[in-house]
């Protein structure tokens, strides 16, 4: 039912910058925390940074300090800038989503299709 589109992917020059946006619709229900997984060739996919509907980040260890994750409640839309990129940056990026649901005592999770981020030396 929840469905999650991403824009903002690109080709960019190491250094450069680019803004991920993630665009949650379909239930109306609140997605409590948003995020972005990204996964380079041959590797596990992992964690890049997630945001609560309360405000609290987390983020990779080797992205803190040039990567920033924001939330627009409202709209459940979320945005990772990401700065001084670095070519080891290069990955699918997945926007994700993760909401409550209290009659089966448990979570549900969304992904979306993934975006591809190439960042050339």
């Amino acid at each position: 039912q929840v469905h999650l589109v991403e824009s903002g992917g690109d080709l960019v020059q190491s250094g450069g910058s680019l803004r991920l946006s993630c665009a949650a619709s379909g239930d109306g229900f609140r997605l409590d925390i948003l995020g972005w997984y990204r996964q380079a060739p041959g590797k596990q996919r992992e964690l890049v940074a997630d945001i609560s509907s309360g405000g609290i980040t987390h983020y990779a260890d080797s992205v803190k300090g040039r990567f920033t994750i924001s939330r627009d409640g409202a709209k459940n839309t979320v945005f990772l800038q990401m700065n001084s990129l670095k070519p080891e940056d290069t990955a699918v990026y997945y926007c994700n989503a993760k909401r409550s649901i209290p009659s089966i005592h448990g979570w549900e999770y969304f992904w979306g299709q993934g975006i591809q981020v190439n960042v050339s030396s």
